[in-house]
């Protein structure tokens, strides 16, 4: 049988999502966990793979087993098993071909960006001192949909075919008076992406470029034009969607 596991998970004492040699992954903890459980190794595919720091209110994966639980009471025994930061939200059976990452038709991240210091929320925003046009960075942001390649918002030297995405939503959102919401909804991402876009937009936003710079930036397909990428605690993956 084949299961897709929901997920969620404070990514602050993880090296990202996916197995890495020197550091403690999220995907190694959930393999960890089903193969005590289960009683053989267990790998799991995620939907796709988040930075070091980064979070997921909503992330997905697949997984193999033989059909011996009831996924509600297995859920239940994992988040005992789990640490903390790591939380089970669903197990649900699917079809056996079934692929958590192939068959995604989007992904949706949030970054958090407030105006103003508050000790409480320095492990899941990003501060900024400077004043801000986000109606700017707006319409900079209406600019992605103009295009589907974004070499100059991706890490440089990865393994991708193309660096081709289709972006649905790109908004930023005032959610409370000292915080602001940018919200970028895509069929896929490429690594670094979010946080390569939200920086450049910062750069928007506080008059260091223009909305036509910005266009430039991505016609140029050259990362060394974008700004730099803003922090990872402040980026939450949000939702993957299916079509079934």
């Amino acid at each position: 049988m084949r299961s897709f596991i929901y997920i969620a998970y404070n990514g602050k004492n993880y090296c990202g999502w996916q197995n890495q040699p020197n550091g403690t992954s999220v995907q190694q903890k959930i393999e960890e966990t089903l193969s005590i459980l289960l009683r053989k190794p267990i790998a799991v595919v995620g939907a796709g793979r988040t930075d070091a720091g980064v979070h997921a209110s909503l992330m997905v994966a697949h997984f193999d087993h033989d059909p011996i639980f009831e996924p509600d009471g297995f859920a239940e025994k994992m988040n005992r098993m789990l640490p903390g930061d790591i939380a089970i939200r669903m197990i649900k059976p699917v079809h056996e071909d079934a692929h958590a990452r192939f068959d995604a038709v989007s992904r949706t991240y949030k970054y958090y960006v407030t105006t103003k210091k508050n000790p409480f929320r320095n492990d899941f925003s990003c501060r900024i001192s400077f004043p801000l046009d986000f109606e700017a960075m707006n319409r900079a942001a209406s600019i992605l949909f103009d295009y589907i390649d974004f070499t100059s918002f991706s890490k440089l030297h990865t393994d991708v075919k193309t660096n081709n995405c289709k972006i649905m939503q790109a908004e930023w959102i005032r959610e409370e008076e000292d915080m602001w919401v940018f919200t970028i909804k895509a069929d896929r991402f490429l690594r670094n992406m979010v946080r390569a876009i939200v920086g450049t937009l910062l750069d928007v936003g506080r008059k260091k470029i223009t909305e036509k710079d910005f266009r430039a930036i991505i016609e140029q397909k050259d990362r060394c034009k974008a700004g730099t990428s803003v922090p990872p605690q402040a980026l939450f993956l949000v939702d993957v969607e299916y079509p079934y």
